[in-house]
């Protein structure tokens, strides 16, 4: 059994599932690599001490530059805010190190082509965290996708809404600052739906879109960890919000196919609503992650007397099957989900093949997150892919 060692830098959110996965992976799936919890970097000596203790990583450190030039270390695991994707991946990468980078890649396409080429260049492994598609149902759609059984893809209807910060009083962190995360939910949970288009359909090719900012003030965040809206801000001092709240989307795809994105984090009731719908010529794929287990399928073929929706669950029969658990409707989570991430991962190591989705991918989907904010600007549809990398 092959044994790599990671070096994490971050320790919040983000950290706790990945580090999660690194621990379970090998429990569900036989990659022939262990994950050792080698280092782990945070913003003081005290945060970092604290994440290794919880997170079972065997030392700490409050320098990033460190997990960098640690010649023990195989593979860097990118937790952080959006604005430190850039510097610490070409590191890495400079380094020779493999690389996981949460989503999205970067603020904006100028620094993911930079990220990208450094990758390429390297010649190390590469890994966007888009761990949607790897729930077993949206697997699953895919499959029935390349097999034909819808046939031609007419249209995608993607939504992903949340209502964390629908409050005014969700203190203004990182993510409401474009110098910290370029976007807002554009980047933070419109990216998603983004990915799962090009997964599913195709490339896409231009976009027609308007965004809104509701909430253009909040309170300062007094900490630095970001508590995603679950502790409402009491400082009277306010701070200005410069990121989108909500996009609505207009897409045309590469293959002929036509479309629609929306992303909001004010949706009251809706905690993580991200769906999608797909009609083709031979049927149509219906999917909400808030019931991750269950695809809707509709078939053309069906008796007319019998046509409509009708639940498949996923298990042992269907995608990533033969590693989780093995009764149809038992139940898999966010952390599974993540889990199976970490297994293409490893796969990709193992198998000397491109990990999915990998930075060209995060550099593609920031390109139609930069078309998306010039739509929103010159009300106008915008091409999304530039000439080159």
């Amino acid at each position: 059994m092959k044994k790599l060692k990671v070096g994490m830098i971050g320790g919040g959110f983000m950290a706790k599932a990945h580090s999660l996965a690194m621990t379970a992976a090998p429990m569900f799936f036989d990659d022939g690599i262990i994950l050792e919890k080698y280092k782990i970097a945070d913003v003081s000596m005290e945060s970092a001490k604290g994440a290794a203790h919880k997170l079972g990583f065997a030392s700490y450190t409050d320098s990033w530059q460190e997990i960098i030039d640690d010649k023990e270390i195989d593979i860097v695991d990118i937790v952080t805010p959006n604005h430190l994707h850039e510097e610490m991946a070409i590191a890495a990468a400079e380094a020779g190190k493999h690389i996981i980078c949460e989503k999205p890649l970067g603020r904006n396409s100028k620094e993911t082509r930079r990220m990208l080429r450094a990758v390429e260049k390297a010649g190390v492994k590469h890994q966007v965290a888009f761990n949607y598609r790897k729930t077993p149902a949206v697997a699953l759609a895919k499959k029935y996708i390349e097999d034909g059984e819808i046939g031609r893809i007419l249209s995608f209807r993607g939504t992903y809404l949340q209502d964390w910060s629908a409050h005014p009083d969700s203190p203004l962190s990182w993510r409401f600052q474009e110098s910290s995360a370029g976007s807002g939910a554009l980047g933070d949970i419109g990216t998603h739906i983004i990915d799962l288009a090009h997964y599913l359909v195709a490339d896409i090719e231009q976009v027609m879109a308007m965004t809104k900012t509701w909430v253009k003030e909040r309170p300062i965040q007094d900490a630095g960890t970001d508590s995603l809206g679950n502790i409402k801000g009491d400082s009277c001092k306010k701070g200005s919000v410069d990121v989108d709240d909500q996009l609505m989307t207009l897409l045309r795809f590469e293959n002929g196919a036509v479309g629609s994105l929306e992303a909001t984090r004010n949706a009251w009731g809706r905690h993580n609503y991200l769906t999608f719908e797909i009609h083709g010529e031979k049927g149509s794929l219906y999917f909400n992650y808030e019931r991750r287990d269950e695809l809707q399928v509709c078939f053309s073929e069906d008796p007319d007397d019998r046509r409509g929706y009708k639940t498949i669950y996923t298990g042992a029969a269907h995608p990533y099957g033969d590693g989780l658990w093995p009764i149809p409707g038992l139940g898999i989570g966010y952390s599974e989900v993540k889990m199976v991430e970490m297994h293409d991962f490893l796969q990709a190591l193992q198998q000397d093949t491109s990990c999915q989705p990998s930075f060209l991918e995060g550099h593609r989907i920031s390109e139609v997150s930069d078309a998306i904010l010039r739509s929103a600007a010159n009300n106008q549809w915008e091409i999304t892919k530039s000439l080159s990398i």
